[in-house]
């Protein structure tokens, strides 16, 4: 990638923290105006669509608009032969500014709204079949944004992507965080996108295993890794890549 590496570090912290306030303060903005929990999801999901979107094509080019660390992880997993795929430096500085991030977008948010700034989250969501959707909607989410590069179809990966995570708000039990950064970030707000300290651990181990789920069908179902340049290294040189 030719922006340097502090440019792409600033791109995932910056990227991170507005997925997040898109997230989070829609959430709020739902429960405001509405009392029905149709709706305030509705309105949840259509706002991470379109701000998911609208991320990943804006910040795409510069740093590959993972906003997430286990698209990180799977980017240097699958590229690490490669001289130009990501390194071992790169996802050191990647996940903690991605984790930074998503911790300032729901601080931004209640601020926004007027929340108190840093309210520790009640919202338990300890369940088994919670862990299951999580793990559900990771694996997509990693087989998606892999396939997309094994099929030559990079450039739709802005709208696939946003639309795969407003499809997973409904499909999955949990909602689809399928994220380690937004789980930890959305911890910070006692709101309608937020999720108790206590079940953050839990759900991002089915993420982690959900990554690795989503590697082992890649390998099933197109078999052999496709040359560096179909890869999901090079989606980073093309508006694309992300989640909730």
């Amino acid at each position: 990638m030719s922006a340097s590496l502090g440019r792409r570090v600033a791109a995932e912290a910056i990227g991170t923290a507005l997925l997040v306030a898109v997230v989070v303060g829609s959430g709020i903005q739902a429960t405001e105006l509405s009392h029905d929990v149709g709706v305030q999801l509705l309105a949840n999901s259509l706002a991470t669509v379109f701000g998911l979107g609208i991320l990943i094509l804006l910040f795409g080019p510069v740093s590959g608009a993972h906003f997430n660390p286990v698209v990180t992880l799977a980017a240097w997993f699958t590229g690490r032969r490669d001289a130009d795929g990501l390194t071992l430096r790169d996802v050191a500085a990647y996940v903690p500014a991605q984790t930074a991030g998503a911790i300032g977008g729901a601080v931004l948010a209640d601020a926004m709204f007027a929340k108190p700034l840093v309210d520790w989250s009640t919202h338990d969501r300890s369940s088994a079949h919670l862990w299951l959707g999580e793990l559900v909607a990771t694996a997509g989410l990693i087989l998606l944004i892999l396939g997309l590069g094994r099929i030559h179809r990079a450039s739709l990966a802005p709208a696939a992507v946003a639309a795969y995570i407003g499809a997973a708000y409904w499909f999955t039990s949990s909602t689809s965080f399928a994220n380690p950064a937004v789980t930890i970030g959305r911890a910070f707000t006692d709101t309608f996108a937020g999720i108790a300290p206590a079940s953050v651990v839990p759900f991002i181990a089915a993420q982690l295993a959900g990554a690795v789920l989503g590697l082992g069908a890649v390998a099933v179902v197109y078999g052999r890794p496709a040359p560096a340049t179909d890869r999901i290294a090079d989606l980073q040189g093309e508006p694309e890549l992300a989640s909730s």
